[in-house]
């Protein structure tokens, strides 16, 4: 049984770090593939396009609009899987239209379509971003199409992956052994995160921010006398998640929690042949 301790160290609309603690790098991980892959967020996943007289492929368009992050509301939606119409239904998808013509005669430059002209016809399901570019008109051309946006996994694809970042690494552990120190600065000078530091009143090497160490070991590697050890602690990490806007950090991590809560849960119950307990 794990007994975890969790400490938040920053927390933005769409950033999370924590530093997590008493568990291994099996369990860590196995959570960072489920914020990425298995958490459900909205895309667009249809595009019938009725008009484009743009010089871009209907493909490429269509890509495009799939990418763009869209807000998501998991209680109004059901994966389409789930449902049982045959396409798609307010139940489980939302439509998005796209209007747009090339500027008039008079108008110096093209016309830039922007996600934010992407009009929803639910307001609580819309762009995260409104300045992305989509397509570019010029004088005469004109494009009219309608997205279907949908739940979906980004185990299926990319465009339903919730996180732009979800990493971790090992929480680092500096030694510095001060009878062997001469404090020539040489681990100081040669550390490239600034994890280290002259004490001016104590005459030593100190740990300034120990959190910012990649654990890359120059300082050891530069230290002729060996007085500095930089190594890791097993069973403590620093995560990190960052959203595309789709979803909070937080609801990320709660949503993967309660997946990873459920496969072990399946684990426990599972008996040969197919039974549960």
């Amino acid at each position: 049984m794990y007994c975890m301790e969790i400490e938040i160290k920053n927390r933005t609309d769409d950033q999370l770090t924590f530093i997590i603690e008493g568990v291994d790098v099996s369990l860590v991980n196995a959570l960072r593939r489920i914020c990425m892959m298995e958490v459900p967020t909205m895309a667009i996943e249809r595009v019938e396009i009725l008009k484009n007289d743009a010089r871009i492929f209907d493909e490429a368009l269509a890509h495009r609009l799939g990418m763009v992050p869209l807000t998501t509301d998991l209680d109004s939606l059901i994966l389409p899987e789930d449902c049982d119409c045959d396409g798609h239904c307010p139940r489980c998808s939302v439509s998005l239209v796209l209007e747009g013509k090339g500027p008039k005669t008079e108008e110096k430059g093209p016309k830039t379509l922007y996600s934010g002209d992407l009009k929803s016809e639910d307001p609580n399901l819309k762009p995260v971003y409104d300045t992305i570019p989509l397509i570019k008109l010029k004088e005469g051309q004109e494009v009219v199409l309608e997205a279907i946006a949908q739940l979906g996994m980004g185990k299926d694809h990319a465009k339903w992956q919730p996180t732009t970042t979800c990493a971790y690494k090992y929480y680092p552990q500096i030694t510095i052994d001060n009878d062997k120190c001469e404090a020539c600065l040489q681990c100081v000078e040669e550390c490239p995160r600034s994890v280290l530091e002259y004490d001016e009143k104590k005459k030593t090497i100190k740990v300034v921010d120990l959190e910012n160490c990649s654990l890359c070991r120059t300082c050891e590697k530069n230290c002729q006398n060996q007085a500095i050890t930089a190594d890791l602690t097993q069973d403590k990490f620093i995560f990190h998640i960052e959203s595309d806007g789709s979803l909070s950090p937080t609801e990320i991590l709660s949503l993967a929690s309660d997946v990873l809560a459920g496969k072990a849960d399946k684990i426990i119950d599972f008996k040969p042949g197919g039974s549960k307990q």
